[in-house]
């Protein structure tokens, strides 16, 4: 999916910038001559003289700024913003410059002198609002941008800009009507199109959304469209036509996020075995990306081929070593895995602790590989071992409400009850659904002597396990679970 475009990079707002200062050599040598102070005897010859240079060092600055040779402009506007300090021209073009050398605060100055100097040009406010954003001067920002629609309320690059600024900023739904009457003045702009689309998406407002792309799509068809046309279909449950617009994006341009948006859409709707084709597809052209092999494993994992799977992962692992979501579905996956592919995972979670790897769902999956080890060869070291990995992975995360059952297990197993009470209510303040934890719970508290409390966790287990979903649904669950952080990595979710 494409993002936001970048703000102020529109081809009008450049040519309306250009178009400033393309007037500034005339507007430059007229203010010259009003700024003589009136009383001062000079010859006409002499003032003449000093316009004539003062405009050649203006003309000058001018040339080199549209060289792109900022050091020279500065070099010759620093003595004119001296000689002429009221100057607008010389304050914007300065402003300007600096804006160039990335130097926003010195910009700052020159720019918000020139709007005291024309408070009513809209192309010197927008410098100045822009400025102020990159400033992270936010409400000052908004309220310079705000001036320029009241200045020119139909005009297209006011509205976007403001429009555009509210996107940048974090406030979606704010840029809707700046976006909605750009859109208006200039219907054919593919860029706040996309935009204003895009942002319906964002607030909910998925019938707008459709129709705003379908209208772009009869101007301007692209694979970035469809892609979001389907993200449209998909946020309304209209799945077979989402898979299409992703099919379609990926027809048109087959880019990695074009081919792991169709794949995971398959991957969502239990259609695995097309899902494998896709990611195959996409891996014989990208053949270095960990989420087109990670999408492989889930695939493959749908279809029970748990060896291949975890091969895919175990390649995923190794493009991107510092990434846990493989090594996390390794974890979950370790049960149904061959003795050797298994002693694979275990050393690649040992490998992920010890390099201090803060990922909760790494050390609980490390601590249920060693606690089956312990099963089959009991030692004292490797249980206190267990335990740790699991305090620390509910340290990490206190909401890791199977590491609380799991402790709780643990604790139970050893016969401290007491502990293990405490366990299980974690989970349950975490989970109070889970069936299974009420009936440990009643377990524990009947090896206590407590027979109330014992008979009300039975009781609530027999009013739950009716509803607990079956395996079938729950690795279906699963599977959608990894599907989302494979689409959000930034959601950092393995559990």
């Amino acid at each position: 999916m494409c993002s936001f475009f970048q703000i102020f990079r529109t081809p009008e707002l450049l040519l309306a910038f250009q178009a400033g200062l393309l007037r500034a050599v005339l507007v430059f040598t007229l203010s010259i001559a009003v700024a003589q102070p009136q009383h001062v005897s000079r010859s006409p010859v002499v003032t003449d003289q000093a316009s004539t240079e003062l405009k050649k060092m203006f003309v000058s600055a001018l040339d080199a700024y549209r060289a792109q040779d900022y050091t020279e402009a500065q070099h010759q506007l620093e003595p004119l913003v001296v000689s002429s300090p009221n100057s607008f021209e010389v304050n914007e073009l300065l402003g300007l410059v600096y804006v160039a050398q990335q130097q926003d605060e010195k910009a700052n100055r020159y720019l918000a002198k020139a709007i005291r100097l024309k408070p009513d040009l809209v192309e010197a406010r927008t410098a100045l609002a822009a400025n102020l954003l990159r400033l992270h001067r936010n409400k000052e920002a908004e309220a310079e941008f705000k001036k320029v629609v009241q200045l020119e309320p139909g005009s297209f690059d006011a509205n976007h800009n403001l429009g555009e600024f509210y996107i940048q900023t974090g406030d979606v739904a704010a840029a809707v009507p700046s976006l909605e009457r750009a859109q208006k003045a200039k219907p054919e702009a593919y860029n706040n199109g996309y935009d204003l689309a895009l942002a319906y998406e964002q607030t909910g407002k998925l019938e707008e959304a459709r129709r705003q792309v379908e209208q772009l799509v009869s101007l301007q068809d692209s694979a970035e469209l469809h892609s979001l046309w389907g993200d449209i279909e998909e946020k309304s449950k209209n799945y077979l036509a989402a898979a299409a617009q992703y099919e379609e994006a990926v027809r048109m341009d087959p880019t990695e996020s074009n081919l792991l948006n169709w794949g995971a859409e398959l991957l969502l709707h239990q259609t695995f075995e097309p899902a494998v084709e896709v990611f195959k597809a996409g891996l014989a052209r990208f053949p270095q990306s960990e989420h087109l092999q990670e999408g492989l494993g889930i695939s493959l994992y749908g279809l029970g081929r748990f060896d291949d799977a975890a091969r895919a992962f175990l390649r995923a692992a190794d493009l991107n070593p510092s990434d846990a979501l493989p090594v996390t579905f390794l974890g979950k996956a370790y049960d149904n895995l061959s003795a050797p592919i298994a002693d694979q995972v275990r050393a690649r979670l040992e490998s992920f602790v010890n390099n201090d790897t803060r990922n909760a769902a790494v050390r609980y999956y490390y601590a249920m590989c060693l606690w089956k080890t312990n099963k089959q060869e009991p030692e004292a070291e490797l249980a206190a071992q267990v335990e740790s990995l699991l305090r620390s992975a509910v340290a990490l995360d206190p909401d890791y409400s199977d590491a609380y059952l799991q402790l709780g297990i643990l604790y139970a197993n050893a016969r401290k009850y007491k502990e293990a009470i405490a366990q299980y209510e974690q989970a349950l303040r975490v989970r109070p659904d889970l069936a299974s934890v009420h009936y440990r719970l009643g377990q524990a508290f009947a090896r206590t002597g407590d027979s109330a409390h014992a008979q009300q966790e039975f009781a609530a287990f027999e009013r739950l396990h009716q509803a607990e979903v079956d395996e079938a649904t729950k690795g279906h669950e699963q599977i959608q679970q990894f599907v989302y952080t494979l689409r959000n990595p930034d959601s950092n979710s393995g559990k």
